[in-house]
């Protein structure tokens, strides 16, 4: 397809994830009430709809750090919410709904989830607040990988499709998962004939990579920094336009595919908070992006500041929400 998707399945346990859900919510509140307190004495909840170590686990902490350190609000009660590639996490969020003291951060990952495990709680549900980065992604193979360039990983793909495995930090309609999708399809291979193993961020990705349980992994690069550094894993190629500072591997159109691709992360409140709530809750995260912390956090992590706020995002939201639906549609797809 060639074609850049901002941000992002073949689940077959919707009864799975509907019990994962109704459990979540059998043990968490609803509405909960407005601390009027400002400043540094607000205190708030952020919500990962992940494991810990994931690229939603990185952001939303690093995020609540600056918030923290800076004197922008109180302490951040940080809640991991593991399920469903973040549907579970998203469901609870709309479950509390009314609730002036919740954010959640949630990407491109969260979009295709709710649309491949078909739940209702969509992100068109919630309440944007702020998109913050975008990010690329990129090719990770162990050490003794026999594949030392991307020209070696697409000769062997290309050959057998299903020979090689790939894994990825996210489930299927996710943007681990339409990264190599997409690449398949640039590359002359059917997508639906790719072997994609889905694990819940970077942490059991790694896992996987490290102990040959996959031969590839496209996730990004931030959440595998160590590893990288001491030569555990390497980095094929990046799906961005421009190399990444810090990482030696080429861009994908350096090496003749022609397709580039970025994931995109934000933070979401609760539907049903009035809109002095909303506001204010913009108005912290606008503090927190220009804070020489945050500038420390974008650069550390590799991230691109992507930040936009409210109606805008809204708008962004909506149209990622269509190209998820339409790029599963185009690959054939369920």
């Amino acid at each position: 397809m060639g074609g850049v998707v901002a941000g992002r399945v073949r689940p077959t346990a919707r009864a799975v994830v509907a019990a994962a859900v109704v459990a979540v919510l059998a043990v968490s509140g609803c509405g909960v009430t407005r601390d009027d307190d400002g400043g540094e004495n607000r205190r708030l909840r952020m919500m990962i709809p992940n494991a810990p170590g994931g690229g939603y686990d990185q952001t939303g902490r690093a995020a609540t750090r600056v918030m923290e350190t800076a004197d922008l609000t109180g302490r951040f009660e940080v809640s991991n919410v593991s399920g469903a590639s973040g549907t579970v996490a998203m469901q609870r969020l709309v479950n509390e709904r009314g609730a002036e003291d919740l954010l959640m951060t949630m990407g491109l990952g969260v979009v295709g989830a709710t649309h491949t495990n078909g739940s209702d709680a969509r992100v068109s549900g919630a309440t944007p607040i702020a998109q913050l980065v975008e990010e690329q992604e990129g090719l990770l193979v162990p050490a003794d990988s026999p594949f030392e360039t991307v020209e070696d990983l697409v000769e062997a793909w290309t050959a057998d499709p299903g020979s090689v495995r790939i894994g990825g930090g996210s489930s299927p309609g996710g943007p681990d998962h339409l990264f190599p999708m997409q690449l398949a399809d640039a590359v002359g291979i059917d997508p639906t004939d790719v072997s994609y193993i889905s694990y819940d961020g970077g942490g059991p990705l790694t896992t996987a990579l490290l102990g040959s349980k996959i031969d590839v992994g496209t996730s990004g690069l931030a959440e595998f920094e160590g590893q990288i550094a001491d030569g555990s894993l390497r980095v094929l190629a990046t799906s961005g336009e421009e190399r990444l500072e810090g990482i030696d591997a080429p861009t994908l159109q350096e090496s003749g595919i022609e397709l580039v691709f970025t994931n995109w992360r934000g933070v979401l409140a609760p539907p049903g908070i009035p809109d002095d709530v909303r506001d204010a809750h913009i108005a912290l995260l606008e503090q927190m992006h220009a804070t020489d912390e945050w500038r420390e956090a974008l650069e550390t992590n590799g991230w691109v500041d992507a930040f936009v706020t409210g109606d805008e995002f809204e708008e962004f939201l909506v149209e990622q929400d269509e190209r998820v639906a339409t790029t599963l549609d185009e690959l054939g797809l369920p």
